[in-house]
């Protein structure tokens, strides 16, 4: 799919923030990218690797990585980064190439900035760029890779 950013970034044709969290045959686990813009940090997305629009697309077998990928991101979000909450949701309306956002609320964000978009309005959000990004990737990989208890 030459016109979907996900298959593009997939295929290495773009470059996006911060290096890949985790991949294996099915997903694809890495930050935001913000196009140079400050990136929130800890805003995880994970891409299913094959074309398909929606959640309902998905085989059994990709489900079931999608769905134990999220846990595990979520979980390394709050253990290795402190997260309090994890928000997840796909919309699909601007990159119809399944993708699932993953975005931690941390300790002390005040509750009028709660939810998924109100956590960048925060004036007291984690932002950086992308050595910071690159940062918080190989905290979460490490994680991943070593984690305290399964």
């Amino acid at each position: 799919m030459s016109d979907c950013f996900i298959c593009n970034k997939h295929s290495g044709t773009i470059q996006t923030s911060g290096v890949a969290i985790y991949e294996d045959d099915y997903v694809y686990v890495g930050h935001i990218d913000r196009n140079g813009d400050p990136n929130y940090l800890g805003h995880i997305m994970i891409d299913l690797k094959r074309h398909v629009p929606t959640l309902g697309d998905m085989n059994m077998e990709e489900a079931k990585v999608f769905g134990m990928t999220m846990a595990k991101v979520s979980k390394a979000l709050m253990e290795s980064e402190g997260a309090e909450h994890i928000y997840s949701y796909v919309l699909g309306d601007a990159v119809p190439h399944l993708h699932m956002h993953l975005v931690p609320r941390y300790p002390g964000t005040p509750k009028e900035y709660w939810g998924p978009n109100a956590v960048y309005d925060w004036e007291g959000a984690p932002m950086g760029d992308n050595d910071d990004a690159v940062a918080l990737c190989t905290r979460i990989r490490t994680y991943l890779e070593n984690p305290a208890d399964e």
